[in-house]
């Protein structure tokens, strides 16, 4: 029997991914049973668009659907057999959201939906804890994009609290977070932390990954550096320019910006919780989204 292959997209803030993975038939070990084949990520930004103007621009929307369009081609060269494109928090925003979707559809036959941020949550851990994965203990499992923050409390194994919070790096940088936000997230948190006393972070999205690789103190085995050392680098790399973050620590522009603002996220939310270690496995939105796939033919 030939083995199934999926491609996933992910349509953020900051930006577009397209990940395929293919079963691997030579493992019976669930977290290896997926292969990766490809991971394309082209920095659209299209919630500077949206966060500050309320809309997609006409150029990002035209980049966008050209984009869709070579990922099509890729899809049909890696013979995808299943597919889910989704869109997240600016697409959420844009008051011209559907009509750039419509044209997507038109021009490339995908078919994107725009979840909400509780279904981009779920995504984001409910399939991973499908697999077994930090089964014991009370893990926060973070994920910060451009537009938005998702968190998801799990106790020992079971999912036992999950919000969506508008706090994101581009909404940051653009000065769209609103007060009552921070607020609303961090009195989540603290109710989190007063039922939960010994949480540990399990942090997702390319800048807790980027962070993570410049630790100079982290447990290379289990995947984790403490929050001492977050904070260390955050204040190393805040008071730099982006073109210095750029020069010594080898990031593109579109990391150099938004390195600190997700830095800040993730040192407001261990604070409130009193962590003091983050956990980076490398898993994200478009992981979830084939996970999701792949558990359900499976079932």
């Amino acid at each position: 029997m030939k083995e199934k292959t999926y491609a996933a997209i992910d349509i953020g803030s900051n930006a577009v991914r397209l990940l395929i993975k293919r079963e691997d038939p030579d493992t019976d070990r669930p977290e290896l049973m997926l292969k990766k084949q490809l991971l394309l990520r082209v920095p659209l930004r299209l919630g500077f668009d949206v966060f500050s103007k309320g809309e997609i621009s006409e150029k990002k929307a035209e980049n966008l659907v050209r984009l869709m369009k070579a990922y099509k081609q890729l899809i049909k060269i890696y013979e995808v057999d299943r597919l889910r494109a989704c869109a997240t928090s600016a697409m959420r925003d844009a008051t011209n959201g559907a009509e750039v979707l419509k044209k997507i559809k038109k021009e490339s036959d995908i078919d994107v939906e725009i979840i909400a941020g509780d279904e981009e949550a779920r995504i984001v851990y409910n399939n991973h804890l499908e697999r077994g994965c930090f089964d014991s203990g009370a893990y926060l499992y973070v994920d910060v994009g451009g537009g938005s923050t998702e968190l998801n409390l799990m106790d020992n194994g079971r999912l036992v609290a999950s919000r969506s919070f508008n706090i994101g790096t581009v909404r940051i940088l653009t000065g769209k977070v609103k007060q009552v936000e921070w607020d609303a997230m961090n009195d989540f948190l603290s109710a989190l932390s007063n039922k939960y006393p010994e949480i540990v972070i399990i942090g997702s999205g390319g800048n807790i990954n980027k962070l993570y690789k410049l630790a100079e103190t982290k447990d290379e085995r289990n995947e984790s550096f403490p929050v001492a050392e977050l904070s260390r680098l955050y204040h190393t790399l805040a008071p730099l320019s982006i073109e210095q973050r750029m020069d010594r620590y080898s990031m593109r522009k579109d990391r150099a910006d938004v390195i600190i603002p997700a830095a800040e996220i993730f040192l407001n939310i261990a604070s409130t919780v009193c962590a003091t270690r983050i956990v980076v496995p490398t898993i994200g939105v478009a992981d979830g989204i084939i996970d999701g796939l792949f558990l359900a033919d499976r079932r």
